[in-house]
């Protein structure tokens, strides 16, 4: 998995690449709830997310956690279909502001 880090205006966005399993979960531990800590505004970007795993899942539960203890924000963008699934099953849509694509994560933080 690919992670890519842009600033657009005062929010960050971590764009992902590729998929997001027990291989890969551990590179976005390493990032993501630092970057909670120090931006007020956060967007995750899966549009170019094909997989998710449990451990995935975790990862962002866990930077959902950091967010809201800081409290900062965090979106979700671009969940493709067969992610989307994963976290309505898991229950996470309900925990999350997911929007269609980046450009409505960045007016959801506006």
């Amino acid at each position: 998995m690919n992670i890519t880090e842009t600033l657009e205006g005062s929010t960050l966005v971590l764009a992902l690449r590729g998929r997001l399993d027990s291989t890969t979960a551990k590179s976005l531990e390493d990032v993501l709830p630092e970057r909670m800590l120090v931006s007020p505004a956060l967007i995750v970007d899966l549009a170019e997310i094909q997989y998710v795993s449990s451990a995935g899942l975790r990862v962002i539960l866990k930077a959902a956690k950091v967010a809201k203890s800081s409290g900062n924000r965090l979106v979700l963008a671009g969940l493709a279909p067969q992610v989307h699934e994963v976290f309505q099953v898991s229950g996470f849509t309900a925990l999350f502001n997911i929007q269609d694509d980046r450009s409505q994560a960045l007016a959801a933080l506006a």
